[in-house]
This record gives structure tokens, C-alpha cells and sequence, in this order.
């Protein structure tokens, strides 16, 4: 499988010079370093080429790397049920910077782009309606982001007295975080009842 991925990733770069920064096979996966300045004609060309016929459109995502200069990293998954292949390509990507819709290619696209959106705040030129998928209306901020506070920004609830739900910026007191380490997930050095070990001269 390995000879097979790597035939197939010099394939694509010979095809795609103008596309294809570099490629690798990693625990057999395949995957490409692309240039995001033709990423809807590079994804077409996986799509159709005899060779590739990367039809389904796996998964998008992103992961956010702030001490970068491109600070988000583009990633796409496709498979090759043809070929029995799989194939990763990753893609970086500025702040500001605007990244092209893959729908006119893939229609499934659509839903994965907005999440992105929604979680990260990369924005999709081209796409047909992008706007929040899986935060409130008015919601501030993109959750996936490093940055992106654990508590978030707001908080709801609802008023009895104004019987209506409201929205209030988050306010942690100090005195109410405890930090007690009783977890023993957070490293305590004590055992609880019941959690005795047995040691070898107890056996």
C-alpha cells in the first residue's frame, strides 16, 4: 500500500506542479501541502483524474497554530473508493485570509465549510450560505480558536422575573473555583477508599 501512495503522490505532484508544495506518506496516508490559490481546481482534478478519482469528500476541518504566521491550517479528506485510496491535503491559511468554496465540486461541502466558519472564523468566498451552524444567533467569538476563553464570553439563562431567557457576560468570582485537586485526574497523591491497591506482599 505504501508503494502505491507514494506512485500516486508523485502522479498528482507531476500533474499539479502549481498546486502541490509537497507531499508525504505518514502511517500509510497520503498526504499533500497545497497552495490555496487553486484549491477548487486541485480538488476537481483529484476528483476526475483516472488515476486519482478522489469522488467522496470525506471530512473539513481546520486547526488553529496563533504563533504562526498562517495561522490556521486548512485540512481535507477524500477517498478513492475506486482506488481504495485515502488522501489528506492541508493548507495554510492567514487570519484574513479568504479561502474558496468547494461546493461547485463537492455540494457536500456546504455544511463543513460553515462549521469551519462558525468554529474558527475562516471565511469562504463563493459559498452559498455561510453563516453559523452549530452556535446561537449573535453568538460572539469562534470556540475552536486557542485564544477562545473556556468559559465563553456569555452566559444564558432564564429570568423569572422578566420570564424570558437572557443573555449576561460571564462573571467567575474567584472564591467559587476550587481547586482542591479531589479529582484523582487532577494529580492527587492520596488514595480514595475503595481504590487500594494490592501490593505484592499483601497477595
Amino acid at each position: 500500500m505504501t508503494d502505491a501512495l507514494k506512485d500516486l503522490g508523485a502522479h498528482i505532484e507531476a500533474k499539479r506542479p502549481d498546486c502541490v508544495l509537497a507531499w508525504d506518506v505518514t502511517r500509510g496516508e497520503l498526504n499533500i501541502n497545497v497552495a490555496p490559490a487553486n484549491i477548487v481546481g486541485f480538488v476537481e482534478f483529484l476528483k476526475t483524474d483516472p488515476t486519482c478519482r478522489f469522488s467522496t469528500m470525506i471530512d473539513i476541518t481546520a486547526v488553529d497554530y496563533p504563533e504562526r504566521p498562517k495561522r490556521f491550517e486548512m485540512v481535507y479528506h477524500f477517498l478513492s473508493m475506486y482506488q481504495n485510496h485515502r488522501i489528506r491535503l492541508r493548507m495554510g491559511v492567514r487570519e484574513d485570509d479568504m479561502v474558496a468554496s468547494i461546493t461547485d465540486v463537492h455540494p457536500s461541502a456546504n455544511w463543513f465549510e460553515r462549521e469551519v466558519f462558525d468554529m474558527f472564523g475562516i471565511l469562504f468566498s463563493g459559498h452559498p450560505d455561510l453563516r453559523r451552524l452549530l452556535t446561537d444567533y449573535g453568538f460572539r467569538g469562534h470556540p475552536l480558536r486557542r485564544d477562545f476563553p473556556t468559559t465563553g464570553y456569555t452566559e444564558v439563562r432564564y429570568d423569572e422575573v422578566e420570564k424570558r431567557v437572557v443573555y449576561e457576560p460571564v462573571s467567575l468570582v474567584q472564591e467559587y473555583r476550587q481547586f482542591d485537586f479531589m479529582s484523582p485526574w487532577e494529580g492527587a497523591e492520596y488514595i480514595l477508599p475503595g481504590d487500594e491497591k494490592k501490593t505484592g506482599e499483601d497477595a
